[in-house]
């Protein structure tokens, strides 16, 4: 199961799991749209993958399944 992190790994901007501006690599490496698009130029930092939009997990499964809150940054970002 995604643990659909909290935020950007770059900016850290908020990221909420309904978020359509959130982007995962395979790894879950978790940044915003806006990251991956200007300075990750598409390619994970991390890992070197692509990136996707992240799913959304429904309302009525979040009560269940919750979103991480263990936020995740990186030291540097291009």
């Amino acid at each position: 199961m995604l643990e659909l992190r909290p935020n950007c790994e770059c900016c850290d901007r908020d990221l909420p799991p309904e978020s359509p501006d959130a982007r995962i690599c395979t790894f879950e490496c978790t940044f915003c749209a806006a990251c991956v698009a200007g300075p990750l130029n598409g390619v994970c930092p991390n890992c070197g993958g692509n990136f996707v939009p992240r799913p959304i997990r429904p309302a009525g499964k979040l009560a269940r399944f919750p979103a991480s809150a263990r936020r995740v940054r990186r030291a540097t970002c291009p």
